[in-house]
């Protein structure tokens, strides 16, 4: 049975979702802050969270950037029409898809059953929270290791935390003073080029044919991102 952090403010709707999802047979579990859902995340194991965006004491984006620092577990905003802006933030920041109220509970029952699909398919819930996997490239944080297609690969650190930035967060554009400033911890001063040296390298080691990468691909005027992909 898969487990569902519905969190939102409103508690009619939280009480609505709850009794859409359990009909459907999730075991359901509520907040109402995104301080409460942290909680929660902390002491249970769920697979997909509904998050709302504006709650009082942490909303939803905050709540969102804490989760991604421990889990790539899916994370679906609920948002207001209104809120197009905080839409696009929060899938910047690692949310996974959006779902604007007031909604049809069947398309919130089929988003919900589409991206636990996803998840467990790409087999993410088995592996642990530090190895991020995407297509055939699967990095182990914990013991510093990066295999392609099944082989080792050798990257320099910069490489190394460059590559785990775009794993982290496949599909998420990132400007070029973005990437150095996250990877070389230090803010970016005329010193943008070496982002497309190291990316050039990386490439290198990690792509098929580096000319046409698979995986990171220029977005052009923006930066750079990682194609999300299958296993």
């Amino acid at each position: 049975m898969y487990t569902i952090l519905v969190c939102d403010d409103e508690k009619d709707i939280v009480s609505a979702i709850e009794i859409y999802l359990s009909a459907e047979g999730y075991r359901v579990l509520t907040a109402h802050t995104g301080a409460e859902a942290l909680d929660i995340l902390a002491r249970e194991q769920v697979h997909l969270v509904l998050m709302d965006i504006m709650m009082p004491v942490m909303d939803g984006i905050a709540a969102t950037v804490k989760i991604r620092k421990d889990s790539n577990i899916p994370v679906l905003f609920l948002t207001a029409k209104s809120e197009s802006s905080d839409k696009i933030l929060g899938l910047n920041i690692g949310a996974d898809d959006y779902i604007t109220k007031p909604f049809d509970p069947m398309e919130l029952v089929a988003r919900v059953r589409s991206h636990l699909r996803r998840y467990t398919t790409l087999g993410s819930m088995d592996k642990p929270a530090d190895v991020l996997t995407n297509g055939g490239i699967e990095l182990d944080d914990g013991a510093k290791t990066v295999l392609v297609d099944g082989e080792p690969v050798s990257l320099t650190p910069i490489e190394y935390s460059m590559l785990r930035l775009f794993m982290q967060h496949p599909g998420q554009v990132f400007s070029i003073r973005q990437i150095y400033e996250q990877v070389w911890k230090e803010t970016a001063i005329g010193n943008e080029n070496a982002v497309a040296v190291h990316i050039r390298h990386l490439r290198e080691k990690i792509e098929i044919n580096p000319s046409e990468p698979r995986y990171i691909k220029v977005v052009w005027g923006l930066g750079y991102k990682m194609e999300r992909m299958n296993g």
